[in-house]
């Protein structure tokens, strides 16, 4: 699909390992994955194989928000792109390693919703796919990191309220918005479990909750996907 997988050798050098995830956009159908293995004595073995990328249905939903939202005034649009090129910039650099350590973990003690690819009507008209899961938070409610990283935006943005992005390496990204307070600084490295900062209600949203985000290479994942994978061996 376009993206080249970057293998990293496993936990005590028991055999080698890649991180990979369709967009919630994806197209379905067969889609190939091409590995060719050089073995050091010379010789190349080809372990392609062919991913069928099925059809995933999701449901739609209706939201009131405030007019601004969706119909921002040319101040607030202004706001938005920039803040768009600051987040393109952002995800087009990432750790050539893996920072994260084994499994990743939910980073609020809430239960989630399963809001991940909603099809979202704001006030009447379609106006986005929901590409992250939503907990339901109380406000202040400490957020943690998934696992091990580096912040590299934390800030607060017009849409996603105050956020905070965390680089795990090797193009994987996770976002946490809508947060009330933020406690950690850009360039901070942070272990899994670290405190980021208390949900709220900041930015685009009904009312105080989570809002968590997976993102790799440019694609939108679902995040109970990767926090049902067990990468204890892997990493």
């Amino acid at each position: 699909m376009g993206h080249a997988l970057k293998f990293f050798p496993a936990r005590g050098g028991r055999g080698w390992y890649a991180l990979a995830g369709v967009d919630v956009e994806g197209a379905v159908g067969a889609s190939t994955l091409r590995i060719l293995v050089t073995a050091a004595k010379g010789g190349v073995r080809d372990l392609s194989r062919t991913i069928e990328i099925h059809a995933a249905h999701y449901r739609t939903g209706s939201l009131t928000v405030e007019p601004k939202f969706v119909e921002p005034n040319p101040e607030e649009l202004r706001r938005s792109e920039a803040e768009s090129e600051l987040k393109a910039k952002v995800f087009a650099a990432s750790a050539g390693e893996p920072l994260w350590d084994g499994s990743f973990r939910a980073p609020v003690t809430a239960p989630p919703t399963d809001s991940f690819g909603t099809r979202r009507m704001f006030n009447g008209e379609l106006a986005s796919i929901h590409k992250g899961m939503d907990f339901r938070a109380q406000m202040r409610t400490p957020v943690r990191a998934g696992n091990g990283g580096v912040v590299v935006l934390a800030r607060g943005l017009y849409f996603e309220g105050n956020c905070v992005i965390i680089d795990h390496g090797l193009g994987l990204f996770t976002l946490s918005m809508h947060l009330s307070k933020i406690s950690v600084r850009e360039g901070q490295h942070v272990r899994k479990g670290a405190l980021l900062g208390l949900s709220g209600a900041t930015g685009r949203v009904t009312g105080p909750h989570l809002h968590w985000a997976v993102r790799w290479e440019g694609a939108s994942l679902d995040p109970a996907k990767l926090l049902r994978l067990n990468l204890n061996a892997a990493r």
